[in-house]
C-alpha cells in the first residue's frame, strides 16, 4: 500500500504515477468585490466629469434648457419682455411722432451764481432750433439749490413728456418734474454742475434714437 493511500481504504485506491494533484489557495472573493466596485466608481465619476467639461465649454446650454419654463422657449424672460414692452412701447421699434425742436418754447432760468450763463444757454439752444421764452434767475425755491446739471420743467402728460424729452436730448444728467402750468413752454433750471451742451452730433443722434427706436433684441423665440 501507498504511503499516500488514505487509511482504511485497503489498499482498493491507489495513486500511481510521478503526477501529484495541486492544492490550490482559494480565491479572496471580497478583494475580487471591492476591485469591481472601486472600477464602477471610477467610470462614474469620468463619465460625470465628461459631461460637466461638455456643458460648460457648450455654454450651459443643457442647464438654460432645463431652467427655462412656460410654453415654448423661452419661458420667464419671454414673459417679463412682454410685460417690459407694456411698459415701453418704443421697444416694438415704431416710429414715434415728437414735436419739433421750433415747435418747443424754452425758459432758461439761472439757479446758479454764474452771470451770463442764461443768456449764453439760450443763444445757444436758439442756434439749434428751440424757441426762446424767458431768459431770467430762477425762483428762489431753486436758486442755488440745484446741484445737478439742471432740471427740466413742464406741463404734465404725455405732450409735456414729449416736450421735455426733446429739450432733454440736449444736455446730460437732467431731471424732468412737472407743476400745474397750462401753456406749452419748458423751463430749463440751470443747476452747480452744468458744464456745457451735449454735443450736437450726440443730440442729433439721441433725438433720431427717440423718434425712430431699434426693436429690442429678443433674448429667443417665444412661441404661445
Amino acid at each position: 500500500m501507498s504511503m499516500l493511500t488514505p487509511p482504511g481504504m485497503g489498499g482498493k485506491y491507489r495513486i500511481t504515477g510521478n503526477r501529484y494533484p495541486r492544492m490550490r489557495r482559494p480565491r479572496n472573493r471580497r478583494r475580487i468585490v471591492l476591485a469591481s466596485l472601486a472600477s464602477v466608481c471610477a467610470l462614474s465619476l469620468g463619465g460625470w466629469g465628461t459631461l460637466q467639461l461638455i456643458d460648460i465649454f457648450s455654454g450651459g446650454t443643457s442647464a438654460n434648457a432645463a431652467g427655462s419654463s412656460g410654453k415654448g422657449t423661452g419661458g420667464a424672460d419671454c414673459a417679463t419682455d412682454a410685460k417690459a414692452d407694456k411698459r415701453n412701447p418704443k421697444r416694438d421699434g415704431k416710429k414715434i411722432d415728437l414735436p419739433e425742436p421750433d415747435s418747443i418754447k424754452v425758459n432758461v432760468l439761472n439757479a446758479t451764481d454764474r452771470s451770463g450763463l442764461a443768456k449764453s444757454i439760450a443763444d445757444k439752444l436758439e442756434k439749434r432750433g428751440f424757441k426762446i421764452g424767458e431768459v431770467t434767475n430762477a425762483p428762489k425755491e431753486f436758486d442755488k439749490k440745484v446741484e445737478n446739471t439742471g432740471i427740466l420743467m413742464g406741463a404734465p402728460g404725455e405732450d409735456g413728456d414729449a416736450r421735455l424729452k426733446v429739450l432733454g436730448t440736449q444736455f446730460k444728467d437732467v431731471e424732468n418734474q412737472f407743476d400745474d402750468r397750462k401753456g406749452e413752454d419748458v423751463d430749463f433750471i440751470i443747476g452747480k454742475a452744468y458744464e456745457k451742451l451735449a454735443k450736437e452730433k450726440e443730440a442729433d443722434a439721441a433725438l433720431t434714437a427717440l423718434s425712430d427706436p431699434k426693436p429690442s433684441p429678443s433674448r429667443g423665440r417665444c412661441k404661445d
